[in-house]
């Protein structure tokens, strides 16, 4: 039920915002495989959660894009 209601969420913001959100998951995700290079990692399984996250992100932009583009052909 989690990922729907964030996946609600995503649907609802502009692609501006969208990308502003990928870019900090990104970062998220870089800290992350630093902190468990540095054996400081308390939860790995987080580093899963972000990954999806990202892949969240950019499929919803992707489909925006689509729609933009249907809409103008």
């Amino acid at each position: 039920m989690k990922t729907k209601t964030y996946l609600d969420e995503l649907r609802n913001k502009t692609t501006e915002e969208l990308k502003i959100d990928l870019v900090s998951a990104k970062k998220e995700l870089f800290n992350l495989r630093f902190q468990n290079a540095t054996n400081q990692l308390n939860n790995p399984a987080r580093i899963s959660q972000v990954r999806k996250n990202i892949a969240r992100i950019q499929t919803i932009i992707t489909q925006k894009n689509l729609k933009l583009k249907k809409g103008v052909e």
